[in-house]
Protein backbone atom coordinates (compact mmCIF):
# COMPACT_ATOMS: atom_id res chain seq x y z
CA UNK A 1 0.00 0.00 0.00
CA UNK A 2 1.35 3.10 -0.91
CA UNK A 3 2.68 5.71 1.52
CA UNK A 4 0.54 8.20 -0.26
CA UNK A 5 -2.72 6.17 0.30
CA UNK A 6 -1.70 5.66 3.76
CA UNK A 7 -1.46 9.84 4.37
CA UNK A 8 -5.27 10.29 3.00
CA UNK A 9 -6.15 8.38 5.89
CA UNK A 10 -4.68 10.63 8.83
CA UNK A 11 -6.34 13.78 9.87
CA UNK A 12 -4.56 15.89 12.11
CA UNK A 13 -2.07 14.01 13.08
CA UNK A 14 -4.33 10.85 13.70
CA UNK A 15 -5.68 8.19 11.65
CA UNK A 16 -9.02 8.15 10.56
CA UNK A 17 -11.35 5.35 12.12
CA UNK A 18 -13.02 2.54 9.95
CA UNK A 19 -15.15 -0.36 11.18
CA UNK A 20 -14.47 -3.67 9.44
CA UNK A 21 -17.10 -6.43 9.43
CA UNK A 22 -14.99 -8.97 10.75
CA UNK A 23 -16.15 -12.50 10.91
CA UNK A 24 -12.80 -14.31 12.02
CA UNK A 25 -13.18 -16.03 8.31
CA UNK A 26 -10.15 -15.70 5.19
CA UNK A 27 -11.95 -12.67 3.81
CA UNK A 28 -12.91 -10.72 6.37
CA UNK A 29 -9.44 -11.30 7.77
CA UNK A 30 -7.76 -9.99 4.84
CA UNK A 31 -9.88 -7.20 4.65
CA UNK A 32 -8.85 -6.17 7.81
CA UNK A 33 -5.31 -6.57 7.02
CA UNK A 34 -6.22 -3.55 4.22
CA UNK A 35 -7.84 -1.59 5.46
CA UNK A 36 -5.02 -1.28 8.23
CA UNK A 37 -2.17 -1.06 5.54
CA UNK A 38 -4.41 1.61 4.03
CA UNK A 39 -3.80 3.61 6.83
CA UNK A 40 -6.84 3.83 9.17
CA UNK A 41 -7.85 3.13 12.80
CA UNK A 42 -9.74 0.09 12.63
CA UNK A 43 -12.81 -1.06 14.96
CA UNK A 44 -13.51 -4.56 14.30
CA UNK A 45 -17.39 -5.62 14.68
CA UNK A 46 -17.93 -8.74 14.82
CA UNK A 47 -21.71 -10.54 15.04
CA UNK A 48 -22.96 -13.31 17.17
CA UNK A 49 -26.37 -13.94 14.97
CA UNK A 50 -26.91 -17.55 16.13
CA UNK A 51 -25.07 -19.32 13.41
CA UNK A 52 -24.13 -22.55 13.67
CA UNK A 53 -20.01 -22.28 13.07
CA UNK A 54 -19.58 -20.25 16.30
CA UNK A 55 -16.45 -21.13 16.40
CA UNK A 56 -15.72 -17.96 14.01
CA UNK A 57 -16.14 -15.68 16.72
CA UNK A 58 -14.03 -16.79 18.83
CA UNK A 59 -11.43 -16.71 15.70
CA UNK A 60 -12.74 -13.25 15.60
CA UNK A 61 -11.62 -12.39 18.69
CA UNK A 62 -8.02 -13.52 17.73
CA UNK A 63 -7.96 -12.14 14.39
CA UNK A 64 -8.60 -8.52 15.95
CA UNK A 65 -5.70 -9.33 18.35
CA UNK A 66 -3.47 -10.37 15.77
CA UNK A 67 -4.56 -7.55 13.53
CA UNK A 68 -4.01 -4.92 16.21
CA UNK A 69 -7.49 -3.34 16.03
CA UNK A 70 -8.66 -0.16 17.82
CA UNK A 71 -11.29 -2.13 19.32
CA UNK A 72 -13.95 -4.48 18.81
CA UNK A 73 -17.62 -5.06 19.29
CA UNK A 74 -19.73 -7.75 19.11
CA UNK A 75 -23.45 -7.59 18.35
CA UNK A 76 -25.65 -10.07 19.61
CA UNK A 77 -28.68 -10.88 16.85
CA UNK A 78 -30.45 -13.93 17.31
CA UNK A 79 -31.57 -14.66 13.68
CA UNK A 80 -32.69 -18.43 14.41
CA UNK A 81 -35.54 -16.52 14.94
CA UNK A 82 -36.26 -16.76 11.03
CA UNK A 83 -34.38 -19.59 10.24
CA UNK A 84 -34.21 -19.96 6.45
CA UNK A 85 -30.75 -21.12 6.49
CA UNK A 86 -28.52 -24.15 7.03
CA UNK A 87 -26.21 -21.90 8.84
CA UNK A 88 -29.13 -20.69 11.29
CA UNK A 89 -31.07 -24.05 11.42
CA UNK A 90 -30.34 -27.67 12.06
CA UNK A 91 -33.12 -28.34 10.27
CA UNK A 92 -31.00 -27.51 7.07
CA UNK A 93 -28.32 -29.65 6.17
CA UNK A 94 -25.19 -27.92 5.28
CA UNK A 95 -23.81 -29.29 1.43
CA UNK A 96 -20.63 -31.41 1.28
CA UNK A 97 -18.49 -32.32 -1.40
CA UNK A 98 -20.14 -30.21 -4.27
CA UNK A 99 -17.91 -29.26 -7.24
CA UNK A 100 -18.11 -25.79 -7.43
CA UNK A 101 -19.32 -25.39 -10.72
CA UNK A 102 -21.78 -27.54 -10.46
CA UNK A 103 -23.51 -25.15 -7.70
CA UNK A 104 -25.88 -23.13 -10.36
CA UNK A 105 -28.84 -21.75 -7.67
CA UNK A 106 -28.24 -19.81 -4.51
CA UNK A 107 -27.46 -22.03 -1.73
CA UNK A 108 -29.06 -23.22 1.29
CA UNK A 109 -26.41 -21.84 3.17
CA UNK A 110 -27.12 -17.82 2.35
CA UNK A 111 -28.62 -16.11 5.07
CA UNK A 112 -31.80 -13.92 4.50
CA UNK A 113 -30.85 -10.35 4.20
CA UNK A 114 -28.01 -10.89 6.54
CA UNK A 115 -25.71 -8.71 5.05
CA UNK A 116 -28.27 -5.48 4.80
CA UNK A 117 -28.77 -6.24 8.79
CA UNK A 118 -24.73 -6.62 9.27
CA UNK A 119 -24.55 -3.36 7.46
CA UNK A 120 -26.95 -1.42 8.88
CA UNK A 121 -25.28 -2.37 12.22
CA UNK A 122 -21.56 -1.05 11.00
CA UNK A 123 -23.67 2.29 9.41
CA UNK A 124 -24.30 2.71 13.03
CA UNK A 125 -21.33 2.29 15.05
CA UNK A 126 -20.10 4.26 11.78
CA UNK A 127 -21.87 7.27 12.78
CA UNK A 128 -20.82 7.03 16.64
CA UNK A 129 -17.45 6.73 15.94
CA UNK A 130 -17.56 9.84 13.38
CA UNK A 131 -16.40 7.59 10.74
CA UNK A 132 -17.03 7.13 6.99
CA UNK A 133 -15.70 4.11 6.30
CA UNK A 134 -16.83 0.65 6.35
CA UNK A 135 -14.99 -2.08 5.20
CA UNK A 136 -16.80 -5.83 4.09
CA UNK A 137 -14.99 -8.66 2.85
CA UNK A 138 -17.53 -9.48 0.21
CA UNK A 139 -16.75 -11.41 -2.57
CA UNK A 140 -18.38 -11.34 -6.41
CA UNK A 141 -16.15 -14.29 -8.09
CA UNK A 142 -14.77 -16.63 -5.99
CA UNK A 143 -18.04 -17.09 -3.54
CA UNK A 144 -21.31 -19.14 -3.20
CA UNK A 145 -24.06 -17.35 -5.54
CA UNK A 146 -24.70 -14.95 -2.81
CA UNK A 147 -27.04 -11.85 -3.50
CA UNK A 148 -25.26 -9.63 -1.12
CA UNK A 149 -22.26 -10.01 -2.39
CA UNK A 150 -22.31 -8.26 -5.45
CA UNK A 151 -20.97 -5.24 -6.14
CA UNK A 152 -24.96 -3.77 -7.36
CA UNK A 153 -26.05 -4.20 -3.73
CA UNK A 154 -23.23 -2.47 -2.31
CA UNK A 155 -23.64 0.59 -4.89
CA UNK A 156 -27.40 0.33 -3.68
CA UNK A 157 -26.87 0.02 0.22
CA UNK A 158 -24.57 3.10 -0.15
CA UNK A 159 -26.66 5.43 -1.18
CA UNK A 160 -29.30 4.30 0.72
CA UNK A 161 -26.43 4.98 3.68
CA UNK A 162 -26.23 8.42 2.70
CA UNK A 163 -29.92 9.27 2.31
CA UNK A 164 -30.36 7.63 5.72
CA UNK A 165 -27.82 8.94 8.06
CA UNK A 166 -27.24 12.48 9.60
CA UNK A 167 -23.62 12.38 8.51
CA UNK A 168 -24.95 12.00 4.72
CA UNK A 169 -27.42 14.73 4.66
CA UNK A 170 -24.72 16.74 6.03
CA UNK A 171 -22.20 16.19 3.32
CA UNK A 172 -20.27 13.65 5.14
CA UNK A 173 -20.49 10.71 2.14
CA UNK A 174 -19.92 7.11 3.63
CA UNK A 175 -17.68 4.92 1.75
CA UNK A 176 -18.21 1.55 1.88
CA UNK A 177 -15.05 -0.33 1.07
CA UNK A 178 -14.88 -3.91 -0.92
CA UNK A 179 -11.54 -4.35 -1.63
CA UNK A 180 -11.93 -7.75 -2.27
CA UNK A 181 -14.65 -7.65 -4.94
CA UNK A 182 -13.51 -8.70 -8.03
CA UNK A 183 -10.50 -10.80 -6.73
CA UNK A 184 -9.90 -14.43 -7.21
CA UNK A 185 -9.46 -16.36 -3.57
CA UNK A 186 -5.87 -16.93 -4.30
CA UNK A 187 -5.66 -13.47 -5.03
CA UNK A 188 -7.18 -12.24 -1.62
CA UNK A 189 -4.78 -14.82 0.40
CA UNK A 190 -1.55 -13.76 -1.36
CA UNK A 191 -2.50 -10.07 -0.62
CA UNK A 192 -3.11 -11.01 3.09
CA UNK A 193 0.08 -12.93 3.48
CA UNK A 194 2.06 -9.73 1.71
CA UNK A 195 0.25 -8.23 4.65
CA UNK A 196 1.20 -10.86 7.19
CA UNK A 197 -2.39 -12.33 8.21
CA UNK A 198 -1.72 -15.71 9.87
CA UNK A 199 -4.52 -17.99 8.23
CA UNK A 200 -3.97 -20.33 11.13
CA UNK A 201 -6.11 -18.12 13.09
CA UNK A 202 -9.09 -17.97 10.69
CA UNK A 203 -12.07 -20.29 10.43
CA UNK A 204 -14.44 -20.26 7.66
CA UNK A 205 -15.89 -23.79 7.96
CA UNK A 206 -20.19 -23.58 7.99
CA UNK A 207 -20.08 -27.14 10.22
CA UNK A 208 -17.50 -27.62 12.41
CA UNK A 209 -16.24 -30.55 14.69
CA UNK A 210 -15.56 -30.40 18.54
CA UNK A 211 -11.98 -30.30 19.06
CA UNK A 212 -10.67 -29.03 22.58
CA UNK A 213 -6.93 -29.11 21.34
CA UNK A 214 -7.45 -26.21 18.70
CA UNK A 215 -7.23 -22.38 20.17
CA UNK A 216 -11.11 -22.28 19.44
CA UNK A 217 -12.13 -25.12 19.92
CA UNK A 218 -13.32 -26.65 16.76
CA UNK A 219 -11.89 -28.19 13.85
CA UNK A 220 -13.40 -27.56 10.43
CA UNK A 221 -14.99 -30.16 8.50
CA UNK A 222 -12.74 -29.78 5.01
CA UNK A 223 -15.74 -30.70 3.22
CA UNK A 224 -18.61 -28.04 3.16
CA UNK A 225 -18.83 -25.25 0.44
CA UNK A 226 -16.37 -23.03 2.41
CA UNK A 227 -14.03 -25.25 3.49
CA UNK A 228 -13.55 -26.56 -0.05
CA UNK A 229 -12.97 -23.04 -1.71
CA UNK A 230 -10.25 -22.07 0.56
CA UNK A 231 -9.04 -25.70 -0.01
CA UNK A 232 -8.40 -25.33 -3.60
CA UNK A 233 -7.26 -21.68 -3.50
CA UNK A 234 -4.09 -22.76 -1.48
CA UNK A 235 -3.76 -25.68 -3.39
CA UNK A 236 -3.31 -23.73 -6.66
CA UNK A 237 -0.91 -21.38 -4.42
CA UNK A 238 1.34 -24.73 -3.92
CA UNK A 239 0.88 -24.95 -0.28
CA UNK A 240 -1.76 -26.44 2.15
CA UNK A 241 -4.49 -24.35 4.19
CA UNK A 242 -3.17 -24.06 7.33
CA UNK A 243 -6.56 -25.22 9.06
CA UNK A 244 -6.99 -28.54 7.19
CA UNK A 245 -3.24 -30.05 7.61
CA UNK A 246 -3.93 -33.58 9.61
CA UNK A 247 -7.48 -33.34 8.04
CA UNK A 248 -9.12 -35.83 5.90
Amino acid sequence: MSHDVQKENVMDGKKKPAVVLLSGGLDSTTCLAIANATGFETHALIVDYGQRHIAELKAADLVAEHLGCASKRTAKIDMRLFGGSALTTDEINVPKDRDEDAVTEIPVTYVPARNTIFMSYALALAEVLESQDIYIGVNALDYSGYPDCRGEYIDAFTKMANLATKAGVEGKAMHIHTPLLMLRKTEIIEQGLALGVDYGLTHSCYDPIADEERAIGYRPCGHCDSCLFRKRAFEKLGTTDPVLKNID
